[in-house]
């Protein structure tokens, strides 16, 4: 074969590897070629049909997921047995990270909306990768952690901005703000 096409057909089998795809999530940026693959040993990969339920709410979280394809409502249930939508997800997104670390109930619900491709990362082989190669483990539990660290910044930054417009609202009338 002409070496130009086959270097053509391997990057493309290189774009679509599930390397290559962890190594573009902000949580695993900063792993070596080396860790990637090991990662990539232990993840689990699943497709999901349009509407089904990968959890619900209340449910014990054991890991997180991440969307290699297609597309995850996010939603909590209310009272009156209908459903508050949290967040759309899409393809580079993940979801339940927080329960990687500390088994908790979830907080919500997570239902495709479309035929889905996720990849989890669960509690239970963390813990093993963290006995075989601590090293490994630790470096993608900072990745996750750094990430996590950054949305709640984010969060906490979002809250006072909206806490500063509420105070701005509600004060009294003919008051200076």
């Amino acid at each position: 074969m002409d070496p130009l096409w086959s270097n053509i057909f391997r990057k493309k089998l290189d774009e679509d590897s599930l390397t290559n795809f962890l190594k573009n999530l902000p949580t695993f940026s900063g792993l070596r070629h080396k860790d990637l693959r090991t990662l990539e040993a232990i993840v689990h990969q699943r497709n999901y049909k349009p509407n089904e339920l990968v959890f619900e709410e209340g449910d014990p979280g054991s890991g997180m997921y991440m969307i290699r394809g297609g597309s995850v409502r996010i939603f909590a249930r209310l009272a009156d047995g209908g459903e508050d939508e949290l967040a759309i997800l899409e393809s580079g997104d993940f979801f339940g990270e927080t329960t990687l670390t500390a088994p908790a109930a979830r907080s919500a619900s997570a239902r495709t909306m479309e035929a889905t491709e996720l990849v989890g990362l669960f509690r239970s082989d963390l813990l093993e990768l963290s006995e075989r190669q601590p090293s490994v483990a630790n470096n993608i539990l900072f990745g996750i952690t750094r990430v996590i660290s950054e949305r709640l910044q984010a969060s906490s930054i979002e809250i006072r901005r909206l806490q500063n417009q509420l105070g701005e609202h509600s004060s009294p009338e003919g008051a200076e703000t």
